[in-house]
């Protein structure tokens, strides 16, 4: 029921999926960072250009969103968070989310090791016991953006232990997040333009 109340256009542009009632929350509970969030799957597009760009660090596709969001009053954010026991503290830090704004917060995951969806996951997982989180985002793209890859002479990093939709969806489904509400986003084919 959830997925009705994105907009008609951006689920024809995107894989989108919701665990935990998360787009009502977002909704109802957030609305400038729901708007926020629309307003960026709206603006984005994912181009040739940007599917030739060389593996290393952080991608434009990255970078664009980011940098959308960060407009809008998202930050990076750390947490310093510890364990009291007895008395004796003991540090458990968290690890830093790309984009959060009021108890949302938004990783992209476009081209790293398929580990950081577990990373990412059992953060969200921490920062909602914790009472700091509200729901966790993940952008990531879609398996079937491969071919375009590979027409495009991309040899490094694109392939089967990257981050990816195929490989998102199992660590979802198998518990990664621990009930915290989740908003997946997918980029495939619905969403390139080919700007040559």
């Amino acid at each position: 029921m959830g997925l009705k109340l994105i907009p008609a256009n951006l689920r024809a542009k995107f894989m989108i999926e919701e665990r935990e009632h998360a787009i009502s929350i977002l909704k109802y509970d957030f609305p400038n960072e729901w708007k926020d969030l629309l307003d960026c799957l709206d603006a984005f597009w994912l181009t040739k250009q940007m599917v030739k760009e060389p593996g290393g660090s952080k991608s434009n596709i990255s970078k664009t969103i980011d940098n959308f969001l960060q407009e809008r009053g998202w930050d990076e954010r750390s947490f310093d968070t510890k364990l009291v026991v007895d008395g004796k503290e003991i540090p458990s830090p968290t690890h830093k989310i790309d984009n959060f704004k009021n108890g949302v917060g938004v990783e992209v995951e476009w081209n790293n090791k398929d580990p950081f969806f577990d990373r990412d996951l059992n953060n969200f997982r921490l920062l909602r016991q914790l009472k700091t989180l509200s729901v966790g985002v993940i952008i990531t793209r879609m398996t079937e953006l491969q071919k375009l890859f590979k027409e495009a002479g991309q040899k490094t990093a694109k392939g089967a232990a990257t981050t990816h939709w195929a490989k998102l969806i199992p660590k979802v489904d198998g518990g990664g997040a621990g009930g915290c509400p989740l908003l997946l986003v997918g980029i495939g084919l619905g969403c390139y333009r080919d700007d040559a």
